[in-house]
């Protein structure tokens, strides 16, 4: 009998991973990352991967996260005390098939397409209107157009605006569809006057705008960061290409 018991608990296990693809799928997540997160969070394994932060930064999938890692603690705990208790009369087959009942019937509802048509509609309008721009992916606030690109660009000395101001490299740049959001300059991350800065080696200077405008600019000072990092192995703190 507490063989039957794994089995049917198994088979609930296997339902509510199957739920909570569908679940990730409708969030705009790709099929298999979201089976391999699901069971990575569930499981406790595995869920250090950079596919993570998809997770992490996007405030409904971390909801459904929370629900998966407690369940997973749960079902572990379910398992090893169903193990340690073999052939024992205490354990209630009828109330666990009921539970493996309505797993699979939650399952077959959320694999209908208007089901699932309603519950995307919900998640993005509560994106909308419940969740703060800073608990939003770098991705999902800048790059709304195929055109944006977020750059984050090293000083060396050969670059062609060390020592000098962004305005006088760049004579015409209130008329530019590109913005310079922030210098970092070691622990510092100078906002005030930035175009008139001047600009120091070892400065990364974050830009944003259009692709094309950026990397017409920015192209011998993008060339020039691209062979020193090469050379020296080193990936920057935020990839300079298109997030």
């Amino acid at each position: 009998m507490n063989l039957f018991f794994l089995l049917i608990y198994f088979i609930i296990i296997t339902g509510v991973i199957e739920i909570f693809v569908i679940l990730f799928r409708l969030t705009d997540l790709k099929l298999e990352v979201s089976r391999f997160q699901v069971i990575s969070l569930m499981t406790g394994t595995g869920f250090t991967t950079g596919e993570s932060e998809l997770i992490l930064g996007h405030p409904v999938r971390r909801k459904l996260a929370t629900f998966l890692i407690l369940f997973g603690a749960f079902s572990l705990a379910v398992i090893i005390s169903s193990i340690s208790t073999i052939l024992s009369d205490d354990l209630r087959t009828k109330e666990v098939l009921y539970g493996a009942g309505a797993v699979l019937l939650i399952f077959a509802i959320l694999k209908l397409k208007t089901m699932q048509t309603k519950l995307s509609e919900v998640f993005k309008q509560d994106m909308k209107q419940n969740i703060e721009l800073g608990d939003l992916p770098i991705r999902d606030i800048f790059m709304s157009e195929e055109q944006d690109k977020l750059l984050n660009l090293h000083i060396y000395k050969e670059s062609s605006l060390f020592h000098k101001q962004i305005k006088q490299v760049i004579h015409d740049y209130e008329q530019l569809e590109f913005v310079v959001l922030f210098i970092q300059r070691g622990e510092l991350k100078l906002r005030k006057n930035i175009y008139h800065t001047k600009i120091h080696e070892g400065d990364q200077i974050l830009l944003f705008g259009e692709e094309s405008v950026i990397s017409k600019l920015f192209k011998n000072d993008i060339k020039i960061m691209e062979e020193k990092l090469k050379d020296s192995q080193h990936t920057p703190v935020s990839e300079h290409q298109s997030l």
